[in-house]
């Protein structure tokens, strides 16, 4: 029984393994069908004339490769004495021959390095197009998958995916390619100058070190998608690490830190091993093959000298070639498993690529036209996952002009609303419109121009203030930028600095305090002079003194927009036109402070509780 059971199980580990290596060769195949229209581009008539002649570089230099040998040969043979016969070799002498030789090694030289040259525009274009292309697709994506995202993975994804464009670019057209047109001329060569056996030893060896090399560096390829897989999730750890800077501090978690990232280093470490291991006897076998049909030939060109059928000329000339078969065959297994991990780099890349985002524009979308400001929700319902509902049949309206204030305990549904208002998610059920248009019809592009977002935590670029508030509006002048910054109230906390506006601020701000992240948040988006107004629980991370002055520039900013607040803190919400109350993604009730007191309802009990906090609180 447990025989069998072993002998089920390794067949189907077989029949997986088939399947899987069916799956990888059709991505393969996909992959260089998504690479080759970058080195054939319609629109881009420059870059195939480049081809072309890049190409017929490559020919040419190895044309005059597989002549070289002729020159080495008659040279020795005129030396030798053995070029009685052949005038043309009598006539230009063993300095000439000799000269020639050389001659013929530098054009062949001359003309690798220009196909290099006149290719390497060509492979940078490509490169360049698909790393925008990855990049801008990723920005495309829906927040769900930024949501679940590693980023750590995700950027290795990204950087050996174009590094892997480069290494097929450059090696499977100006290694592979010359190979075998460089051993299809020695094998014609042989065959017509030598007799078949010289062709039959030659091809045998070139055949057996092919299936040598392809068979070992399959299985080494497996152990480099592990070695690959580990370096992955090293990389990854050691960045949500330091991203989380603050907190291992807080946690004193030092040690356990570099336990997670030795651990994922450890396996990376052993997948290296093996892959090091590997390559010596990938190495060794292939030196075996190499010499041993290296030497086969000699000798049969050797015992052909003896017998007086070939010139030492002839010998020569055969070591000669052999000896330009085996140079780039020793690079073969290098090269093909360099190729097959870039195909699978690659392929990560493009399934990247091919991820579909969740939320897209409709075929006819149109623009978003925004004269007056109203948001209406229409018996909105949503969920993360069918399962969980967060909202359900909501119903909700922002007049021009109006502050509406969401309120209600945590998982109520408030930030899923402006999470919909943003078209980050589409909504499950009912719709969502503004000034009448729904948002699934218009271009996201346009409705993101049309909101502008304050939320709790404001996440700076680490580059200077000047570029962080200037954001908003790329093409704001220095003056404007300054005048937002005056009516956010951090102009005059800017110019106290020796920098000023130059100040760097470091990663997602962090070197301004959460009042100073916020003020510049505040700024930015007047800046981008939104008609509708979205605040995330913009002041629920600050004090109370920083919260009352961020609360007077929010104020600012909301005059003649449409605002929606989402608030935890009833207090910041008191002066809002209305507060709607939601609870298990319903709305419980609705209306002005005094209004919702006087009702005793949800409001009126989360105040008094807030209340109570308060006075509570040291």
């Amino acid at each position: 029984m447990s025989a069998r059971a072993d002998t089920d199980q390794s067949n189907d580990a077989e029949a997986q393994a088939a399947i899987t290596d069916a799956a990888e060769r059709r991505g393969n195949i996909r992959t260089v069908r998504r690479v080759a229209p970058y080195l054939w581009p319609s629109d881009a008539p420059w870059v195939r004339k480049r081809v072309v002649v890049s190409l017929a570089a490559l020919v040419l230099a190895k044309l005059i490769a597989v002549a070289t040998p002729f020159f080495y040969k008659a040279a020795v043979d005129v030396l030798g004495g053995d070029a009685e016969g052949s005038a043309w070799m009598l006539a230009i002498g063993a300095v000439g021959l000799t000269v020639a030789y050389g001659m013929a090694r530098l054009l062949n030289s001359g003309f690798q390095q220009l196909r290099d040259a006149l290719f390497a525009r060509v492979g940078q274009r490509a490169l360049r197009r698909i790393a925008l292309e990855t990049f801008r697709h990723i920005h495309r994506l829906s927040l769900r998958f930024h949501i679940g995202r590693q980023t750590g993975g995700l950027s290795r994804i990204i950087e050996r995916g174009v590094k892997g464009v480069d290494f097929l670019l450059r090696f499977l057209l100006f290694s592979i390619v010359p190979l075998a047109l460089e051993l299809m001329l020695i094998g014609g060569v042989l065959f017509v100058l030598f007799d078949v056996s010289y062709l039959f030893v030659v091809m045998a060896t070139i055949g057996l070190y092919v299936w040598f090399t392809f068979k070992v560096t399959e299985w080494r390829v497996r152990i480099r998608r592990e070695m690959n897989a580990q370096d992955t999730d090293a990389n990854q750890k050691a960045i949500d690490s330091l991203l989380n800077f603050e907190t291992v501090k807080y946690f004193g978690a030092e040690g356990r830190e570099a336990e997670r990232y030795d651990g994922a280093m450890a396996g990376y470490e052993t997948a290296a091993v093996k892959t090091g291991v590997s390559l010596a006897f990938l190495n060794f076998g292939q030196a075996l093959i190499i010499t041993t049909g290296l030497v086969t030939v000699m000798v049969m060109a050797a015992i052909g000298v003896e017998r007086g059928d070939l010139t030492v000329g002839d010998f020569v000339m055969v070591n000669a070639y052999m000896i330009q078969i085996t140079t780039p065959l020793g690079f073969l297994g290098t090269v093909y498993r360099e190729i097959r991990q870039a195909l699978v780099d690659m392929g990560q890349m493009f399934d990247l690529l091919e991820t579909p985002a969740d939320v897209e524009d409709a075929p006819d979308a149109r623009p978003l036209r925004v004269p007056r400001g109203e948001v209406v929700f229409e018996r909105v319902s949503f969920g993360y996952e069918p399962a969980r509902p967060i909202l359900r049949g909501v119903d909700l309206r922002v007049a021009p002009g109006e502050t509406v204030a969401l309120v209600g305990p945590s998982g109520s549904g408030k930030s899923t609303i402006g999470r919909l208002l943003f078209r980050f998610y589409d909504v499950t059920e009912g719709a969502i419109r503004i000034d009448g248009q729904d948002l699934r019809e218009v271009t996201q592009e346009s409705l993101h121009a049309a909101i502008g977002v304050v939320p709790q935590d404001t996440v700076l670029f680490n580059d200077t203030i000047f570029y962080n508030i200037a954001y908003g509006n790329a093409e704001a002048t220095r003056a404007e930028v300054e005048a937002a910054a005056t009516a956010a109230r951090i102009h005059d906390f800017i110019t106290s600095l020796p920098e000023g506006y130059e100040t760097r601020v470091g990663e997602r701000g962090l070197k301004l305090s959460g009042g100073e992240k916020q003020r510049v948040g505040i700024a930015r988006t007047l800046l981008k002079d939104p008609p509708i107004l979205l605040l995330d629980e913009a002041t629920s991370a600050l004090d109370t003194g920083t919260e009352q002055d961020i609360l007077e520039a929010l104020r600012r900013l909301g005059q003649g927009r449409s605002v929606i607040t989402i608030a935890h803190r009833l207090s910041t919400v008191i002066d809002a036109d209305r507060i709607v109350v939601l609870d298990g993604g319903v709305v419980r009730e609705q209306g002005t402070h005094g209004e919702l007191l006087a009702a005793g309802g949800a409001y009126a009990r989360m105040w008094r509780q807030q209340g109570q906090e308060s006075a509570s609180a040291p």
